[in-house]
């Protein structure tokens, strides 16, 4: 008898959908779906983002076929798209997405068709220190998630928080996961704690609600007051509009009683890096993440030393950071701040968005 594999390779429908803890339901895998690639001309420049047709491949051994729910974006992808961050001609957008095991390759285990799940940005970083990531992060350097169906080794995967829909465990991979390993895995955050929190993106709006739940005690800057209206809401106990204020770091101090702060997810860059070095109180900690405005910056070591200040560099993280994540946002029930949600037909509006800084938290497209 062929196997489910090879039904699927040969193009025979196979009742593999399912719903967690029920028995399964009877519905078609399709041999093609719809999928948005970037392409360019050349070896360099911007691409175009296009909808086409493709097959769904069918798991090899040690793979799952997973149904795509939701995606989302990060600054990140905006670099793929303007042609700063892949040397490929062509690819699959988006790093971030969740979605339903529907088939299963033989040999795999961790999941089983229903399963909802989502996928590491860094495939194959499982555990312990950083291996060379080159090549391995979805929408970049493989084929990512703005589509309908993907196939991907099991080791890959992680089940979502079962509190969280498909549109809210899309934006973990990324922002989620960078956050928790610069304030949690290497920050070392504790209870009263303050913790500055740079503008209202995904890393900073994950970094603020990581921070309320653990019982520190955020802050957090902005160039938009409603903004800073809405961080409020979501627990912030200060608040700073660093355009309105360029030497925000004295305000930072003045929230802190003139203490100082003992974690930064530091996601500005060389432009914000001095005032948010500034901020810091002793024994502080610096989770140097982004380059929004611009990426570089001197790190004064001698400063550092005198007053015991650690700085670590974070580039998202492993799946066992990611588990240990997900185990925290199930126990403290934290619901991701998806602020806009763009239709599938609809992808490119995602990417306005994220270029026009139009959003707060994280923008997610629904397939």
């Amino acid at each position: 008898m062929p196997s489910l594999a090879q039904k699927l390779a040969a193009g025979v429908s196979v009742a593999v959908l399912a719903c967690a803890g029920a028995a399964p339901a009877m519905a078609a895998i399709p041999t093609t779906q719809k999928q948005y690639r970037l392409t360019r001309g050349g070896e360099s420049g911007p691409f175009q983002l296009q909808m086409v047709d493709a097959p769904v491949r069918a798991p090899g051994p040690g793979e799952v076929l997973v149904q795509v729910h939701a995606a989302s974006l990060n600054r990140h992808d905006v670099f793929v798209l303007n042609g700063q961050m892949t040397r490929l001609k062509s690819v699959v957008p988006l790093s971030d997405g969740a979605g339903e095991v529907v088939a299963v390759g033989t040999g795999a285990k961790r999941f089983h068709v229903g399963d909802h799940v989502a996928a590491l940005f860094f495939q194959g970083w499982v555990s312990g220190r950083p291996p060379n990531v080159a090549g391995t992060v979805l929408g970049s350097d493989l084929d990512g998630m703005l589509t309908q169906y993907i196939t991907l080794n099991e080791q890959n995967l992680v089940k979502l928080p079962s509190n969280l829909s498909y549109e809210e465990g899309a934006t973990l991979p990324c922002a989620g996961v960078t956050a928790w390993n610069g304030l949690v895995t290497t920050g070392h955050m504790q209870p009263g704690d303050y913790v500055l929190l740079e503008g209202t993106g995904g890393v900073s709006i994950f970094g603020l609600q990581f921070a309320v739940a653990a019982g520190a005690k955020p802050i957090i800057t902005s160039s938009h007051n409603e903004k800073l209206e809405r961080a409020k809401k979501l627990g912030a106990i200060g608040t700073v509009n660093y355009k309105t204020t360029p030497d925000w770091e004295k305000s930072v101090r003045q929230i802190t009683g003139g203490e100082g702060v003992q974690e930064v997810l530091e996601v500005g860059g060389k432009d914000s890096l001095p005032h948010s070095l500034a901020t810091l109180g002793r024994g502080g900690h610096i989770a140097l993440i982004g380059g929004l405005g611009g990426f570089g910056g001197e790190i004064p070591a001698t400063s550092l030393m005198g007053a015991g200040i650690t700085a670590s560099g974070i580039y998202v993280g492993s799946r066992e950071n990611f588990e240990a994540m997900n185990a925290f946002i199930e126990k403290h029930h934290i619901k991701p701040l998806v602020d806009k949600v763009v239709d599938f037909k609809d992808a490119k509006q995602a990417f306005d968005l994220m270029e026009a800084d139009d959003f707060m938290g994280k923008i997610v497209v629904k397939m």
